[in-house]
């Protein structure tokens, strides 16, 4: 790509050049899934809901029973955007937009489900996860293109959501497993999800936490106190995320579940090491009430993988650097784009980052191949 050229679906910015030999995984792309999509998958009765759900005007990530938001917030006003889409809805059209950003290997979680841990009839959230994975496979992953997936497992009713699991684990292109953590209930520590855990330690799957922004009542920690989405997001995503470890932490998941692989998805990275020298320092004092864990739980953190959007951007850009160096987040951190939402990053942020090479290979897809068991791409 001629570095000079403005891209308008990009906003202009061009590949760096990359390390020697690196193979670019973007751990964290969108596809748009809507309920008239979704018809043909969607079991019966609920398939007529879809069918009235898809006469309402498209919202975008905001749809009632399909993607509830609840937002309360200003929308996002981002920075040199351009007229470039915000929904990608085909995968031929995925595969287009990350080859010009230089990603081999895309993840796809979901647009609108993002909120589906907020529906609140578990029968109706089970099939619409159902009729998710089945285009998802159905319509995404069919080819050899470097597009892979992250199946729902729909929180509603773990057992469902195992054999889920179990019904598309041997898929060539299903890599993960995604656990919609947005207004979740309970959090993922709970036992109730040990069915989840079960299967997916079984079948080697990866389990990925993914937040977004939403008020549910008050998730996290009163959000629906706070005027603006300039607090709203940057606490929704990592508190989110934060939450859910303690609760994983406090029933020993990484202890009793000691080949289950956990990746946390759009909360950035500086908050790893500020919760390890607090769950440690905790650990010292009460011990007992953890019993299942053998070692402090910075040592399960430091097993566990994180993805970098949305990338933390400080003055200088060294920082960065020194957090990886915290928890050996060179092998454990993976890139994630979040493509195509508003504040989506793009690969030459990793290479701003003053590290070696080899952590930037790390970093743009070494540490996702090994947490994903993904093979180098054919050239």
């Amino acid at each position: 790509m001629d570095e000079a050229k403005k891209d308008s679906t990009l906003g202009g910015r061009a590949p760096r050049k990359l390390p020697k030999g690196v193979t670019v995984v973007d751990v964290d792309v969108h596809a748009n899934e809507t309920p008239t999509a979704l018809v043909p998958y969607c079991e019966m009765p609920w398939r007529k809901s879809l069918e009235v759900i898809s006469a309402i005007p498209y919202r975008n990530l905001d749809m009632p029973c399909f993607s509830p938001q609840m937002s309360i917030w200003t929308p996002p006003f981002p920075q040199g955007a351009g007229e470039r889409r915000y929904a990608v809805t085909s995968a031929a059209q995925m595969r287009k937009d990350l080859d010009e950003l230089s990603v081999d290997i895309g993840i796809i979680f979901p647009d609108n489900f993002l909120y589906l841990a907020a529906l609140r009839d578990a029968s109706y959230a089970v099939a619409l996860a159902r009729a998710y994975n089945r285009w998802l496979t159905d319509e995404w992953l069919g080819e050899d293109n470097g597009l892979k997936g992250a199946l729902i497992a729909p929180p509603h009713n773990p057992v469902l959501a195992a054999e889920e699991i179990r019904r598309y684990a041997g898929h060539k292109n299903i890599v993960a497993i995604y656990l919609p953590s947005c207004c979740v209930e309970p959090l993922y520590g709970n036992r109730c999800y040990d069915p989840v855990y079960e299967v997916a330690q079984e079948t080697g799957l990866p389990v990925m936490l993914h937040s977004v922004t939403a008020v549910f009542p008050a998730f996290p920690f009163n959000l629906n106190c706070f005027t603006t989405s300039f607090s709203a997001h940057i606490l929704s995503h990592g508190l989110s995320m934060i939450s859910n470890l303690f609760s994983m932490m406090e029933t020993g998941v990484p202890a009793r579940f000691p080949k289950l692989k956990i990746g946390f998805s759009e909360a950035g990275f500086a908050w790893v090491p500020w919760v390890m020298m607090r769950m440690d320092k905790e650990y010292q004092e009460r011990r007992r009430e953890l019993p299942y864990l053998t070692a402090p739980p910075s040592a399960y953190v430091r097993k566990m993988f994180f993805a970098t959007q949305p990338i933390e951007e400080p003055e200088n850009m060294g920082d960065l650097a020194t957090l990886l160096s915290l928890f050996g987040g060179q092998d454990s951190v993976m890139f994630a784009s979040d493509w195509p939402h508003h504040d989506f990053d793009h690969p030459n942020k990793i290479l701003q980052i003053p590290v070696s090479p080899e952590v930037q290979r790390k970093l743009l897809g070494e540490n996702a191949m090994r947490f994903l068991r993904l093979k180098e791409p054919v050239s």
